[in-house]
């Protein structure tokens, strides 16, 4: 009976007082979150590891670098007024003007002539065109010729001709000489690379690796419903743990009768002597 008693007072213990053994609050929460990316760190140092070295080699042998190379045209109030000092509305039609402008230098027109007079860039139309862009900055009367290329010195050659071009032929093809160049692009020049590097491109693939990774573990982890530790049977069961089993090695079945047969075993093989 006393036996009995105590067993059904442990029980409503147990049932009736689950929340002393929750786990509760931002601090153990965070470290459940720990225990999860540790017990799964060496996966997530595996993906950051693979994912860093194949970006790092692949751009290194593989992507080659980008230069651009710039030169600003200033669209000026064509020269047809008595006025020295041009308008609002003079300048407004300039600012106008740039949008026509920006695809006249992308025209068949232009780019065959680049082709024609610059022999030595080596490129062709639809190369020169492919390479070639053109920007402007809102609500003024600048232009800006944009080439790139592997090298950075024939981005500028580029970037000069097609300018150059331009100027000519606005003359003939428009009746305008309002364009000046404001730069020239300087071929021996030794500007940054505008396509991401090796460095760059391996710090962005360490990131979302690492984002990657964890995301792996916290989803190995919700689809694993074994129970593991007591925390487990606390959460899925809502009770404490009172006693655990650990795991048995076969060794530690054997009883000493057992023990001392295979230490006097051992001893025998080993002063064993074999006479001719």
């Amino acid at each position: 009976m006393g036996c009995r008693n105590i067993n059904q007072k442990i029980l409503t213990l147990i049932s009736s007082s689950p929340n002393k053994f929750s786990i509760g609050g931002s601090g153990l929460e965070l470290q459940r979150y720990w225990s999860v990316v540790r017990k799964r760190l060496w996966l997530i140092a595996l993906i950051a590891i693979v994912s860093c070295t194949a970006v790092g080699y692949y751009t290194s042998h593989y992507v080659r670098p980008v230069y651009q190379a710039t030169t600003k045209l200033m669209v000026y109030p064509n020269e047809t007024s008595d006025k020295t000092v041009p308008d609002a509305g003079a300048i407004n039609s300039s600012i106008l003007l740039i949008k026509t402008f920006k695809q006249l230098i992308m025209t068949p027109r232009i780019l065959d002539k680049v082709v024609a007079d610059y022999p030595d860039l080596h490129t062709t139309k639809g190369e020169l065109g492919a390479k070639i862009g053109i920007t402007s900055v809102s609500e003024t009367q600048i232009m800006t010729v944009v080439a790139a290329d592997a090298s950075y010195e024939r981005a500028a050659k580029l970037a000069n001709a097609v300018s150059k071009v331009f100027q000519q032929e606005v003359r003939t093809l428009m009746r305008l000489d309002n364009v000046s160049v404001l730069s020239w692009a300087d071929p021996s020049d030794r500007r940054e690379t505008a396509s991401s590097g090796t460095t760059k491109n391996v710090m962005i693939a360490f990131v979302l690796s690492l984002m990657i990774g964890t995301g792996i573990a916290f989803l190995l982890d919700h689809i694993d419903d074994s129970v593991k530790a007591e925390h487990d049977v606390r959460v899925r069961l809502g009770m404490s743990l009172l006693a655990d089993v650990p795991k048995i090695r076969r060794r530690d079945l054997a009883g000493p009768d057992d023990r001392d047969k295979t230490a006097y075993r051992a001893r025998r093989e080993k002063n064993v002597t074999l006479d001719a």
